[in-house]
């Protein structure tokens, strides 16, 4: 895509850049898509997304440059099955002059479900230094057009989670409080 075609087209909120179908090789144990195939779904979009943005293998070829995911966090909503087709839509949350902060959704294509959801965050790299560097301007530019388009999107519920398990309050029944020793300290006088 030249550098103007963002700027031009008419872009969709949020884009629907991959659609596939589930293979019955990334069916796992239980019967339904294996999780590394979900992020290899997701992985399809966001090599998509990178196309879009001037930033595919034509771009790794003549510049020498790439994006490097740094973060991702996955939400496992609903399960896809062999032969489900699947649609993912992808919604820029934010991004700087070296990284790109975006979120995909996957949906049962025909039953319209949210099966999945990623957060994620690429970081521009010089393939030569293996660190990152700024992305040049018009790439910079079509981000800034497609954020504009998708600032009037909410926030995805599934993003910025913080993943850990919560511990839950235990009640003590009556009977069991009666169980309870007194707490000595060392050192203290009863």
């Amino acid at each position: 895509m030249d550098s103007d075609a963002l700027k031009t087209m008419r872009i969709q909120s949020p884009l629907c850049l991959y659609n596939g179908v589930v293979p019955t090789e990334w069916i796992d144990n239980n019967g339904h898509m294996n999780v590394a195939y979900y992020v290899l779904a997701f992985d399809h979009a966001t090599d998509a997304l990178m196309s879009e943005l001037g930033m595919g293998q034509d771009y790794l070829d003549s510049e020498n440059c790439s994006a490097f995911v740094v973060e991702s966090h996955v939400n496992y909503q609903r399960e896809l099955v062999a032969g489900d087709p699947m649609r993912i839509t992808t919604q820029l949350l934010g991004f700087d002059s070296k990284r790109i902060h975006y979120f995909h959704r996957m949906y049962h294509a025909e039953k319209k479900f949210l099966s999945a959801t990623t957060e994620l965050i690429v970081i521009h790299v010089d393939m030569n230094q293996r660190h990152s560097v700024a992305m040049p301007l018009p790439i910079l530019d079509r981000l800034g057009t497609l954020m504009t388009a998708h600032a009037q999107l909410p926030k995805p519920p599934q993003s910025g989670r913080v993943i850990g398990v919560r511990a839950k309050p235990k009640t003590l029944k009556p009977s069991e409080r009666a169980k309870l020793q007194p707490l000595t300290l060392v050192g203290s006088r009863a």
